[in-house]
């Protein structure tokens, strides 16, 4: 997550980490994101957040990224 009007990331989180990576599958590594992206925006009291998908369809990984996130209480 960013914070665009003071240009710093708020937090961070990828596939490569130990604790998503565990999955198997991809869509599974892209649902624990989605859910540690959740957590972590929740401990430093972010509610909620605009998700920009750039040129990337709204499918697939990404699109289980963000719905793992709404599902654990981010407003996306």
């Amino acid at each position: 997550m960013i914070d665009d009007e003071n240009g710093i990331t708020i937090i961070s989180a990828s596939t490569r980490e130990e604790d998503v990576k565990k999955p198997i599958q991809k869509t599974e590594a892209a649902v624990k994101l989605g859910e540690k992206i959740a957590v972590l925006s929740k401990e430093k009291g972010i509610q909620s957040a605009l998700f920009d998908r750039g040129a990337y369809l709204y499918h697939g990984r990404i699109r289980q990224v963000v719905e793992a996130a709404r599902k654990h209480g981010l407003k996306i």
